[in-house]
């Protein structure tokens, strides 16, 4: 009766003890490490992108449609008896089997599709850029990577392609970048929807100490000087002196743009793999000195970095963005919310892959 009392214990132990596996701890367990996993790839995909589109190579996204985990538990038990003539008499022995499994499942849907395509290739809506501008973004980090143009001011418009041969026109759109900085850090500037006209608009609210900024900022957009609040509009063909015409770049604008900030090893440029943008001199131009390329730089290595945020292996080289590159880290995070806010409204219906991962 002892060994059996025994063999009770024992079971109902093991089996109370894999509860743990179980229930809310289970979750414990396993939700931060798929959260984990699921942004570390998807920065790797988006970085990985960036990498293609300086090489003039294909980009292709992968969004994760679902992960399901299943966790099962089996157990048995039984009674061993061998007969002994000796004095001892029947010996009894306890045979106690237990196991449990864990069975990921991951569901991935290929971003493709005329939808996702005009989503990605479609101007990002101005009403986007007010978010962000709102959100607690950088103005200058924000039009400085979306803007294409404002007014008569370029921000390296041939950029939003494959890297051209000569250097974009950015040098006056830069200085309007600084002054709009300036303002929105002094809390001079509100972005808005009129509710009357249903138009976006951009005040500046009047103040001396800034006066000189304000008529410098209506210089460079030719305004005029008496006028504060302005209609913002993507339409150039109504030139109005209230109003701010704009262009808007595409996802894949933006990505093109910052991919001409990815540091390209030596050999790979002896190779004839990337192109060369040069000066209108000759010289070489460059891209550090562009609006983006003051935020966002993608450094390259022969070996895996160690003080890397995100990283790629690609074409026999490493690409990362460094750790400690607060810029960069920045802008590389206001591209995922952006890929996210466009290429998020579309629903692809299309087949997905599904791979079993193995558990333990």
């Amino acid at each position: 009766m002892q060994c059996y009392r025994i063999f009770l214990l024992f079971t109902l132990s093991l089996i109370s003890g894999c509860q743990s596996s179980f229930g809310p701890q289970g979750l414990e367990n396993t939700h931060p490490a798929y959260n984990q996993a699921i942004a570390k790839t998807l920065n790797e995909q988006m970085l990985l992108n960036l990498v293609r589109s300086r090489y003039r190579d294909n980009t292709y996204f992968l969004d994760v449609g679902s992960v399901t985990a299943s966790l099962s538990l089996t157990a048995s038990a039984g009674i061993n008896t061998e007969l002994d003539l000796g004095p001892n008499g029947n010996l009894i022995m306890p045979n106690v089997g237990f196991g449990y499994s864990q069975t990921p499942t991951l569901s991935y849907t290929p971003l493709r599709g005329e939808d996702f395509l005009k989503s990605i290739l479609s101007p990002i809506p101005l009403e986007s850029i007010l978010v962000m501008t709102q959100s607690g973004w950088s103005i200058q980090r924000v039009f400085g990577i979306c803007m294409e143009r404002i007014n008569d001011l370029n921000n390296a418009p041939s950029a939003s392609g494959p890297t051209p041969d000569f250097e974009p026109k950015y040098r006056q759109f830069k200085k309007l970048l600084t002054l709009l900085r300036e303002l929105q850090s002094a809390g001079l500037i509100e972005m808005g929807l009129d509710t009357d006209t249903a138009k976006l608009q951009i005040h500046f609210v009047g103040n001396g100490r800034y006066r000189k900024k304000l008529e410098k900022l209506r210089e460079l957009l030719k305004l005029k000087s008496t006028i504060h609040r302005f209609n913002i509009s993507s339409n150039f063909l109504e030139q109005k002196p209230n109003q701010w015409n704009v262009r808007t770049r595409s996802i894949a604008g933006i990505l093109f743009y910052l991919s001409q900030n990815v540091e390209v090893p030596k050999e790979h440029k002896l190779k004839g793999w990337v192109n060369t943008t040069y000066t209108h001199d000759g010289n070489l131009f460059e891209w550090h000195n562009t609006p983006a390329g003051e935020l966002f730089t993608v450094k390259s290595s022969k070996t895996e970095p160690g003080n890397a945020s995100v990283a790629v292996y690609y074409r026999g080289h490493w690409f990362y963005i460094a750790d400690d590159d607060l810029q960069s880290k920045s802008t590389f995070m206001l591209l995922l919310q952006l890929f996210n806010l466009q290429a998020g409204q579309t629903h692809y219906s299309g087949p997905t892959l599904t791979l079993p991962v193995g558990g333990h």
